[in-house]
């Protein structure tokens, strides 16, 4: 069970980067207690920018201290796959993974494919290419390859990410969470196998996180047009094929308030034997960044 704490990290319009939003909360840790959360905020022009907050732990209490003046990644250059705007979502060892936003056509309303940085000095983060990290396939030929998560098991990267099925209209497309593999996290080997599957009535699977231990844990996003996204949870024994389990360890929405209308881009992660939850709430994440803690 997940007790809700509410919002850590608002938008501030004294960010030139982050006048509204923080999507994708994306924490890594940098002290003992202190960790750096990265996520998109978007300027004036609602266009979204990487940046972080620096938050402190302390027992079940997270508390921001504050925020980067700048971002650390922007949108590319024009006509790159990301020039539209840049939203993290997976840091490990020195990459930073992140979702590249591309407006679309006369028939599809967007393209959202993942981009690599990798981090230099003093946490600044350059591009490994201008081009995605993946490139359209027979078997994945839509523009829908984002949001991965990536850990190393036994020198193993190992991925999950959304994957796109096809557009049931312009502006609604479909998509699933599929596997990935790597001997060194920039060169990937894909099949297209699916990892978790659409149910009836969804439309859309987002932001896995996965937590290895005896078995493979999975928080993932599920969006039924109906109601909104609203946060899911799955486990694995080998990482390829997994069970939805209804109702466990799910978040779901609030009475009234900010998470009220859905929630979603769940990150789960454990300090000092707590396990902590990061996610958004209504409209994709415009008033910030909340938490839970499980009890």
């Amino acid at each position: 069970m997940w007790n809700k704490k509410g919002i850590i990290i608002s938008p501030d319009k004294t960010k030139w980067w982050n006048y509204t939003h923080g999507m994708l909360p994306t924490p890594v840790c940098v002290g003992e207690d202190l960790y750096k959360i990265y996520y998109s905020g978007r300027d004036k022009n609602n266009v979204s920018h990487i940046g972080y907050s620096v938050v402190e732990i302390k027992n079940e209490s997270i508390i921001e201290l504050f925020k980067s003046e700048n971002p650390i990644l922007s949108p590319g250059e024009r006509g790159c796959f990301d020039d539209n705007g840049v939203t993290p979502s997976c840091v490990i060892d020195n990459k930073l993974y992140y979702i590249g936003w591309n407006s679309g056509t006369t028939t599809y309303r967007m393209s959202l494919i993942m981009g690599l940085a990798l981090e230099g000095d003093k946490g600044s983060f350059s591009r490994n290419s201008r081009a995605p990290l993946f490139n359209k396939t027979n078997r994945e030929p839509f523009g829908i390859l984002t949001a991965p998560y990536v850990i190393k098991d036994k020198g193993i990267y190992k991925m999950w990410y959304v994957s796109g099925e096809g557009w049931i209209n312009k502006d609604l497309p479909k998509y699933n969470i599929k596997y990935a593999e790597s001997p060194d996290g920039i060169n990937w080997n894909r099949e297209g196998h699916i990892a978790i599957d659409l149910l009836e009535n969804e439309t859309a699977l987002a932001r896995p996180c996965v937590l290895k231990t005896n078995k493979y844990e999975m928080y993932f996003s599920y969006k039924d047009p109906k109601i909104g996204y609203r946060i899911g949870y799955a486990t694995s024994t080998d990482g390829l094929n997994w069970e939805r389990h209804s109702n466990l360890n799910n978040l779901s929405t609030s009475k009234s308030g900010w998470d009220s209308e859905m929630v979603e881009y769940s990150y789960v992660f454990e300090h000092k034997g707590i396990q902590f939850m990061l996610y958004n709430g209504n409209n994709y994440g415009v008033n910030g960044i909340g938490y839970a803690v499980k009890k």
